[in-house]
C-alpha cells in the first residue's frame, strides 16, 4: 500500500508504483507469482499532485482498514505541512500498525515520524529536512548522509531518486537480484547504489568554483581522471604553490583537491563498470586508481561493495518487452 498526500511529487509516487509493477511483470514473464498487490490511498480518494495535476481513482485513506504487508509513505515539498493533517497521520498510523514493513520515501519519513513509527530508529530523509525532523522528533536518530537506511522493519530514503534505490533494494530482498536488476535496466537506473553511499556525488557536493581557471580545472579533472592529478601537478597548472592552491580550491569548491579527485575517479569507475565489459584492472587504470586493489578499497569504503559485486548487480538480467 502506497500512501500519498496533497502536494506529493508525481515522479515519486508514480515512480515507486511503477517499480513495483515492473517487478510484477518481470516475475510473471519468468513464470513466477507476482509479488506485489499495488494500491494507492490518500485522504479523500484523490491526490492533488505538486504542480497542479491531480490523480484520481485511489482508495480513500479514511476507509482503508486492510492489513498490508508493506506500507510505503511518499513525500513531497509540502510534507512538513501535510503532517498537520490529523486524518492523514491517523490513517498512516492505523495502516502501519498492521504492516510487516514500513517505508518512508524522501520526506515521507516526516509523516511516518508524526505517526509514531520512527521512534528509536535510525532513519534518513532528504537533506533539506533532516534538521526539522530531528528537532520535531528527538527520539528518532536522523542521519542525512546515506541515500537510504534500513533499521528493522523501517526503511527510509533520502531524495526522490534515492527512493528508487531503496525500492530496488526492497525488490531484491523480496524476489532476488535478477528481478531487481531487470527493473533497473527497464528504467535505466544503471547507477543503483548501496545504501551506505552518501547523498552527494562529487558533482553535487562540490560546487563550481567562482574563478574561471578553477572551473576549467574541475572540467579537466573530470575529463582526465587517469592523468597525474596530484596536488603539485594541479597547482602547477594554475601556476600556484601547492599550499596556496589547496586553500583556494577548498574555499571555492567546498572539498579538498585530493577528495575531489577521488570522488571523480570513483564516479568514472562506476560508469565504466556499468557501461562496458572492460576488465576491472583496466577500469582501475582508466579511472586513475592505478591498480585493482586501490579501486577495491575505494569501492568498499564509499559504496560498501566490491567493484565485482557492483558490476554483477548491473550486468545482464531479465528484460521486459514493452
Amino acid at each position: 500500500m502506497i500512501v500519498a498526500h496533497p502536494g506529493a511529487l508525481g515522479m515519486e509516487l508514480l515512480g515507486v508504483r511503477d517499480i513495483l509493477l515492473i517487478a510484477n511483470a518481470l516475475c510473471a514473464q519468468a513464470g513466477r507469482p507476482e509479488p506485489y498487490g499495488v494500491e494507492v490511498a490518500a485522504p479523500g480518494g484523490e491526490v492533488p499532485l505538486w504542480g497542479g495535476l491531480a490523480l484520481s481513482g485511489v482508495r480513500d485513506l479514511a476507509t482503508t482498514r486492510v492489513a498490508v504487508d508493506t506500507l510505503i509513505v511518499v513525500g513531497g515539498p509540502v510534507a512538513d505541512q501535510a503532517v498537520k493533517d490529523p486524518a492523514l497521520v491517523a490513517g498512516v498510523r492505523r495502516l502501519a500498525t498492521r504492516s510487516r514493513r514500513v517505508v518512508g520515501v524522501c520526506t515521507g519519513s516526516l509523516i511516518l515520524a508524526a505517526a509514531g513509527q520512527l521512534d528509536g530508529r535510525r532513519v534518513t530523509t532528504h537533506w533539506g529536512y533532516g534538521e526539522a525532523l530531528a528537532a520535531a522528533h528527538p527520539g528518532v536518530e536522523v542521519d542525512t548522509d546515506p541515500i537510504y537506511v534500513t533499521d528493522g522493519r523501517v526503511w527510509t530514503s533520502a531524495g526522490v531518486t534515492a527512493g528508487y534505490d531503496l525500492l530496488l533494494a526492497l525488490v531484491e530482498a523480496d524476489v532476488g537480484p535478477d528481478i531487481a536488476r531487470g527493473v533497473a535496466q527497464q528504467l535505466v537506473l544503471y547507477l543503483r547504489r548501496s545504501g551506505t553511499q552518501s547523498q552527494f556525488s562529487a558533482a553535487i557536493s562540490a560546487q563550481p568554483a567562482r574563478r574561471q581557471p578553477l572551473r576549467e580545472l574541475q572540467d579537466y579533472i573530470s575529463a582526465h581522471p587517469a592523468e597525474n592529478l596530484s596536488l603539485s601537478a594541479l597547482a602547477g597548472r594554475l601556476h600556484m604553490s601547492p599550499r596556496h592552491f589547496a586553500r583556494v580550491f577548498s574555499a571555492e569548491v567546498g572539498v579538498s583537491p585530493g577528495r575531489y579527485v577521488e570522488q571523480v575517479r570513483l564516479e568514472t569507475a562506476r560508469r565504466l563498470l556499468v557501461e562496458s565489459d572492460v576488465p576491472t584492472e583496466a577500469v582501475a587504470r582508466a579511472a586513475g586508481f592505478g591498480n585493482y586493489q586501490a579501486l577495491r578499497r575505494a569501492f568498499l569504503t564509499v559504496l560498501g561493495v566490491s567493484p565485482a559485486e557492483y558490476r554483477r548487480r548491473f550486468g545482464a538480467g531479465l528484460s521486459l518487452v514493452v
